[in-house]
């Protein structure tokens, strides 16, 4: 973790309150504010889950009629399959924080995480807002606010030099379990100084969730509230445009894939992270399926949790992927030691495999000898600790 997060981009101020939103006590930061000090252009995406939290469908009405100037979040609840009520609580949360802020409700994103299927105690959160001292270092209370079973806060941020001058992004996270590509139970604010137009950040937002966030597994579980949020208030006065917008996309897309890395880093129960690096395939497409399929495969997930030298499981993966798979064809490479090469096993020692399924981090190349497909994809071992968060979750 490092520097400021969502409040490293000019004109950016956070904070956060407890309201005991879990069990009545408050014991914890359980609500987060950001807010910046004029309009910013917003670009979100949501859960592809059919069943919705009330915040995204609320928060999604507000990005789409127009500028932002806040995002308030709470943990503890996900206000999801919660009904009417739910979206009316929603939307009493942006009335609460529009109050502290000064601005509309439809001027505020609002996000939840936590248990499924109980009230939002909304009274509670409205009435800690006004105990929010924002400021340019509640960034870390903040970050702390919006975790659930995540072990540490998620927070990064980077400056681009630009031909027409610099521009900060900052970005803070939470995830640690239902994680599963096409947006998975995270929530990822995204912040910048940049003046960027709304249709282009769309499609820059669009493009770093899916090489990123939508890169990631740890249980194969998508959830009803994951939210990416980015907002951009212009506060640098630097517009970029041609090559200095390729930059900034790339910079953006940067700070999205070290959120999402440290996501999988912080699985619920993990001990090590793997990279799937899959190319050679027939596309694009295809090697994202087979690099995801090996990601979210327990029994490849297994295997590096045991040491085990069951390397045939990650080739097993990428066929049932739905990607083109010829195993005449293929290589699979751990760290530096080929397993498979062109279509034939290697003789290798196991205590050879073990050790490289042994280390913390770990990473599986797969070619595919059939075009100039490529993809990556993070996921995480899958141990009998993760069995015991989630066994436990309720209380």
């Amino acid at each position: 973790m490092s520097g400021k997060g969502v409040t490293y981009a000019r004109g950016f101020r956070a904070g956060a309150a407890k309201a005991g939103v879990k069990h009545g006590r408050a014991e914890r930061l359980d609500v987060a504010l950001v807010v910046s000090d004029r309009p910013c252009v917003a670009a979100a995406v949501f859960t592809t889950n059919q069943v919705i939290a009330a915040p995204c469908v609320v928060t999604r009405t507000h990005v789409e009629r127009g500028p932002l100037r806040a995002i308030v979040v709470n943990s503890g609840n996900a206000n999801a399959c919660t009904g009417e009520q739910g979206e009316r609580d929603a939307t009493a949360m942006a009335e609460a924080a529009a109050k502290v802020v000064g601005c509309t409700p439809y001027q505020v994103a609002v996000a939840s995480t936590g248990v499924i299927g109980f009230p939002l105690p909304v009274g509670r959160i409205a009435s800690s807002l006004g105990q929010i001292a924002l400021s340019e270092d509640g960034w870390d209370d903040a970050s702390r606010a919006i975790m659930t079973t995540d072990t540490r806060p998620k927070v990064t941020e980077r400056e681009v030099h630009l031909g027409a001058g610099s521009v900060r992004i900052g970005g803070m996270a939470k995830g640690a379990g239902m994680i599963h590509p096409n947006m998975a139970t995270l929530l990822a604010f995204v912040t910048t100084d940049a003046k960027v137009d709304a249709a282009d950040l769309r499609r820059i937002v669009g493009h770093a969730a899916d090489t990123t966030f939508n890169a990631i597994s740890i249980d194969g579980d998508t959830s009803t509230n994951d939210t990416l949020l980015v907002l951009a208030n212009g506060a640098s006065g630097v517009a970029p445009k041609g090559a200095d917008l390729a930059a900034f996309a790339d910079a953006l897309r940067q700070v999205c894939a070290e959120l999402a890395r440290m996501i999988v880093a912080d699985g619920e129960g993990a001990t090590k992270v793997f990279e799937v690096r899959v190319h050679g395939a027939a596309s694009a497409a295809d090697a994202r399926l087979a690099a995801r399929t090996i990601t979210n495969s327990n029994l490849v997930r297994t295997a590096i949790h045991g040491g085990d030298p069951n390397w045939g499981r990650i080739l097993a993966a990428a066929g049932r992927s739905g990607a083109r798979v010829d195993d005449r064809r293929a290589s699979v490479r751990i760290g530096d030691l080929y397993v498979y090469r062109d279509g034939a096993p290697v003789t290798v020692e196991d205590a050879a495999v073990r050790k490289l399924f042994g280390a913390p981090t770990i990473l599986i190349d797969v070619a595919l000898g059939l075009g100039d497909g490529e993809s990556v994809a993070w996921g995480c071992d899958l141990s009998a600790e993760y069995v015991r968060i989630n066994a436990e979750y309720m209380t």
